[in-house]
């Protein structure tokens, strides 16, 4: 599904299968693991999505899985299911990078809706990456000569000055230029400007 998968992560067996059971009557796709470790495993062939984790779980809790994925740069976003006494640590969780938690026993259409909002951030995150990686491409293209006009441009250089420095004619500038914007695809050089910042910033 275009939507992405649901990662359901849960010790308790009854809970994954009721969430499994929501979600997908919600034409959402679930895959459920029993712990936070089991999860780790799949992570070489995991399926882009949001990830929902209960808090307490036995060998790893899901601070602790939050805190992994970080060091595993694992952007998918997560939402933390926890007891009511549990809100101090969700709390916590949230200042971890977790993207909301929800209260047990929850309401399903709030579960739903918390969720839809993680997938719909998942799918623009992706298409973010997917944008980037991209206008790196086009840039590792680039000859070492369209590179210096490029920087000049970047820093507001205008022609001539970028011509005086490389020690060419603002003529052949000029044509770097057009080479530039026809290879990297900018309809204006503030594009080109962006992309280039975007690609690689500072």
């Amino acid at each position: 599904m275009s939507d992405g998968v649901v990662h359901v992560i849960d010790d308790d067996a009854a809970m994954r299968d009721s969430l499994e059971f929501l979600l997908e009557s919600a034409d959402l796709t679930a895959r459920s693991y029993e712990s936070a470790v089991a999860f780790l495993e799949h992570l070489d062939h995991l399926e882009p999505g949001c990830i929902v984790t209960d808090v307490r779980m036995p060998e790893m809790s899901g601070l602790e899985l939050v805190s992994r994925l970080k060091d595993l740069n694992v952007g998918l976003p997560v939402i933390v299911m926890t007891g009511h006494a549990d809100v101090p640590l969700a709390i916590q969780a949230m200042k971890a990078g977790v993207l909301d938690f929800i209260e047990k026993p929850f309401d399903d259409e709030a579960l739903i809706s918390v969720i839809r909002a993680a997938l719909n951030q998942a799918r623009d995150q992706g298409q973010r990456a997917a944008e980037l990686s991209e206008i790196r491409a086009k840039l590792e293209s680039l000859s070492p000569r369209e590179r210096d006009v490029l920087e000049g441009l970047v820093a507001g250089s205008a022609n001539k000055v970028i011509a005086y420095d490389l020690g060419i004619s603002p003529r052949t500038v000029e044509i770097y230029r057009a080479n530039l914007m026809t290879k990297m695809g900018a309809a204006s050089l503030s594009e080109l400007v962006r992309m280039k910042l975007a690609a690689e910033p500072g």
